[in-house]
């Protein structure tokens, strides 16, 4: 049966919905899913579809989440908060522990300290907590010399950064997200969903693997002592799944800023609108030059978790220079999760993107359809 698309789209975007709708129709039979984006602050396309699926449905974005907490600090550097070339132990004197002293928060941000995990592996309660992964991860030592090279800090970063966050300012990431990002723009992206909003999360129909990312993981050899397993705390006696983390209900309720954010497209979408643009008569949030350095790739080359070719700005995925997007403008910014969704800011076409979807897309990280659908948003952004 093939599924209905609903919203709306632009005038000059009707492309993108017909993209959508050849992809829905020719994906499973229980596919949920939404796509939203904006133009230079005006939301363009707005479409969903699944059964039960509204615009204001939730879904576990796991990395996407990165990107909200990275706007954090890219607000705190650009008020002289944060200061980049600080070391972290100015703010975070217990970091300095086996040989972390020199750190600083740029190369903190470019995914460079090399504290990537722990040796003992952290509990799933851990996991759902910052100030607990901070706290255990000033002991650890690195797993490279910090500075020298780079590897994905698949489940700390967040923590990392936002325990900085916490000793400069006195209030935790998640709080400062909900005060200067989520509240005034009342985006649906949340880090920290409330009890009440409970509902809109597709928890009926939980996050799952697609059938062919389940034989995939099952068959995966598991390497224990691998920078891999330790970066994705799959080396412990006990691993747990990376879909149970998101269908966890502590850890929707904490936000962990690593993966732990709750989201529909329009609040992904909608957040990096107002990065860049000017949203609701509210100028953008980050100054050109905070977009340019943001943007501006530190870390590229052989990531040594991900055992492949990547690369980072500060806290975010330097996304015009992933192999699927070349045709973005150079600085585009943002963060994929493991769940498939996308989000990112283009400065220099004024595209805002966002798309959420619940089964986890084989084989991870932005699932392929943002493809071709990126590339439709990106041609009727510039025909416009």
């Amino acid at each position: 049966m093939t599924q209905e698309i609903h919203g709306t789209v632009a005038d000059g975007f009707e492309a993108v919905r017909e993209e959508f709708a050849a992809f829905v129709a020719g994906e499973l039979p229980d596919y949920e899913g939404q796509l939203c984006a904006y133009v230079h602050g005006r939301r363009v396309v707005d479409l969903w579809a699944g059964e039960g699926v509204g615009p204001d449905s939730l879904f576990g974005v796991f990395s996407s989440t990165k990107g909200a907490a990275h706007l954090v600090v890219a607000l705190l550097v650009q008020e002289g908060t944060l200061e980049l070339d600080r070391k972290v132990t100015y703010y975070w004197p217990e970091f300095g522990a086996e040989g972390k002293g020199q750190l600083t928060l740029r190369d903190l941000l470019a995914h460079r300290s090399g504290v990537i995990g722990l040796d003992a592996g952290f509990t799933d309660d851990e996991l759902a907590d910052d100030r607990a992964i901070a706290e255990r991860l000033a002991d650890q030592r690195p797993f490279w010399r910090p500075g020298t090279a780079f590897g994905y800090h698949a489940l700390v970063i967040g923590a990392l950064t936002g325990e900085v966050v916490r000793r400069a300012t006195g209030r935790t990431l998640q709080e400062v997200y909900e005060e200067r990002v989520r509240a005034p723009y009342a985006l649906d992206f949340f880090l920290g969903l409330p009890e009440a909003l409970e509902p809109r999360f597709r928890s009926v129909q939980p996050m799952a693997p697609t059938p062919a990312q389940q034989v995939v993981l099952d068959a995966t050899p598991k390497g224990p002592h691998s920078l891999t397993s330790i970066a994705f705390n799959t080396h412990v006696p006990e691993p747990g799944d990376l879909v149970d983390y998101a269908n966890s209900r502590a850890v929707r309720a904490k936000g962990p800023a690593s993966a732990g954010g709750v989201a529909a497209a329009r609040g992904l979408a909608g957040m990096y609108a107002a990065a860049i643009s000017e949203v609701a008569e509210r100028p953008p949030l980050l100054k050109p030059d905070t977009m340019a350095e943001v943007g501006q790739i530190h870390s590229t080359g052989y990531d040594l978790v991900a055992r492949a070719h990547k690369s980072f700005g500060l806290g975010f995925q330097a996304v015009f220079s992933d192999p699927w997007y070349p045709f973005l403008g150079a600085g585009a910014f943002g963060h994929s999760g493991a769940s498939g969704s996308q989000a990112f800011a283009d400065p220099r076409s004024g595209v805002a993107y966002g798309y959420a979807r619940r089964r986890v897309a084989y084989p991870g990280g932005a699932a392929p359809e943002n493809d071709r659908l990126v590339k439709a948003v990106h041609a009727a952004a510039l025909a416009s």
